[in-house]
C-alpha cells in the first residue's frame, strides 16, 4: 500500500484512538485537531509545521483564530481521501506541537 492508497475506515478509527484529539469528520474524508494556544505563539507553530508538510507534499487546512489552531487533513492528491500520508504529517504536527505546549501530568 502506498503513501497516497485511501485507508480502510476500520484502520483510521484505530489509529486515530492512540492519538488524542485526533479525530475524523463526520461529513467528510477528514481528520483534525484542535489545539488551544495564543495567537501570535500559533503562527510560530503554523511556520514550523509548514516545513515538514512541504517535505511530505502534503497541504493541510489551517484555520488560526484568536486563542486555537485547528489542522484539517485529507490527501488531496488521492481525492481527498484519509491516507498513511495524513498520519505522516499527524505524527509531524505533534512534534512541532509538543515544542509549544508542554504535556500535562
Amino acid at each position: 500500500m502506498g503513501l497516497r492508497d485511501p485507508l480502510p475506515a476500520e484502520d483510521v478509527t484505530r489509529r486515530l484512538s492512540a492519538l488524542p484529539g485526533w479525530e475524523k469528520a463526520t461529513d467528510r474524508e477528514e481528520i483534525h485537531k484542535t489545539f488551544h494556544l495564543d495567537y501570535y505563539t500559533s503562527v510560530k507553530a503554523i511556520n514550523d509545521v509548514m516545513g515538514p508538510a512541504q517535505e511530505l507534499e502534503h497541504h493541510p487546512d489551517i484555520d488560526l483564530r484568536w486563542e486555537t489552531l485547528h489542522f484539517s487533513l485529507t490527501t488531496y492528491t488521492a481525492g481527498q481521501k484519509i491516507t498513511e500520508l495524513d498520519f505522516l504529517l499527524v505524527a509531524r504536527i505533534e512534534d512541532v506541537m509538543a515544542e509549544y505546549i508542554p504535556a500535562t501530568l
